[in-house]
């Protein structure tokens, strides 16, 4: 007849792995380490709302955080940690800040750190 249930178990619930990959190839379950493994091809040009950060980060003025913000539609905080994560730490990119009055302002000042 089966498996014995497990005492407690829910019928009709449907046991899910730590690995959240879906029948249609999306993996949502992608670790920090998985996503490293993607440097390389499209790394270095992303698209989106990163390439839209990038675009602003290479102006000769740079850009402020509420310009990406305006730019991504993201949280100051999201914007920093994708400055921090996707583009310093990911890509190798150096962005120097710069702070006039009450404005910061950021740019990126090198392609790769040596």
């Amino acid at each position: 007849m089966g498996k014995p249930k497990k005492a407690g178990a829910v019928q009709g619930t449907p046991h899910h792995s730590t690995n959240k990959s879906q029948p249609d190839g999306k993996n949502f379950g992608r670790t920090t380490k998985s996503l490293a493994n993607t440097r390389g091809s499209n790394a270095a040009r992303p698209e989106g709302k990163l390439g839209k950060m990038l675009a602003l980060l290479r102006r000769r003025e740079g850009t402020t955080v509420e310009q990406m913000m305006k730019a991504t539609g993201w949280q100051a905080h999201s914007v920093r940690g994708a400055m921090s994560g996707a583009l310093k730490k990911r890509q190798g990119l150096v962005i120097a800040s710069t702070k006039t009055g009450n404005t910061r302002t950021y740019r990126i000042v090198a392609g790769e750190k040596g």
